[in-house]
């Protein structure tokens, strides 16, 4: 059964790559988010993954945002894609993981080498310009993957993005959940695990299902990268109901 799942995974895989060569050069804006959201949303129900989305918020209708959200799996690219497709911001070593590397950066994602000064203000130049040009970024403002039931301190150097591009920031929190409504642990991706141990884990494990809480916008006018990064950082950690004397506060080294 799970050689049977990993099977159609690879088809799938092979799949966007194809589409990837020869559709996406041919095709607008539109059409490659048509693509990505129905390509993302049929690699999550084969992994029995269900995404239901929460709304606390959304923005107005026409009006654009910097989203921000906590970061758990490499799950959470395509289960944030199948209902909103974005250009994402992630950490370089994602560039390296076999097929879904390629087609994240096929997708739009945009790749960060951690320590790497140089890189941060060339990409926050790209945000700014890619927002203005209406195009939906994303970022994980942790920096890296948290255990469930975690919440690591928020980089705020990406915050800047918004205040530039005149754009709120709309944070998104996420969480996996079990059929008994518990964290799954079959996602967690921290630690010395690999993107196959990962995959492999989830193909094996029980039905999910990934929420995606919808949280109210917060306005970027006047506003400091700083207390960006803490507001965002407060309202997922309520939302996911994260005792604020457990969450390690931001330090000022990552402003």
């Amino acid at each position: 059964m799970i050689a049977f799942r990993l099977i159609r995974v690879i088809l799938h895989l092979i799949t966007a790559l194809w589409t990837c060569a020869v559709i996406f050069p041919f095709t607008d804006e539109a059409g490659r988010n048509w693509r990505i959201r129905h390509w993302s949303r049929q690699l999550l129900a084969l992994f029995h993954v269900k995404v239901e989305l929460i709304q606390r918020g959304s923005p107005q209708e026409g009006q654009r945002a910097l989203i921000v959200a906590n970061h758990i799996s490499w799950l959470d690219i395509f289960v944030i894609d199948s209902f909103y497709p974005s250009h994402f911001v992630a950490k370089s070593d994602i560039r390296d993981w076999p097929i879904l590397g390629w087609l994240c950066a096929a997708a739009g994602t945009v790749f960060i080498a951690r320590g790497r000064l140089r890189d941060v203000r060339r990409i926050f130049q790209d945000l700014v310009s890619s927002m203005q040009k209406g195009q939906r970024v994303a970022f994980f403002p942790e920096g890296t993957t948290a255990t469930q039931g975690t919440l690591l301190p928020f980089h705020a150097n990406l915050f800047e993005a918004a205040i530039d591009a005149k754009l709120p920031v709309q944070p998104y929190a996420l969480r996996y959940v079990d059929e008994q409504g518990r964290f799954s642990q079959t996602v967690d991706f921290v630690g010395e695990t690999t993107f196959v141990q990962s995959m492999m884990m989830i193909l094996k494990g029980g039905k999910v299902t990934a929420q995606v809480i919808v949280l109210p916008t917060i306005g970027t006018d006047g506003a400091h990268r700083r207390d960006l990064a803490l507001a965002s950082h407060d309202a997922i950690a309520d939302a996911l109901g994260i005792v604020k004397a457990e969450v390690p506060q931001p330090q000022q080294a990552s402003a």
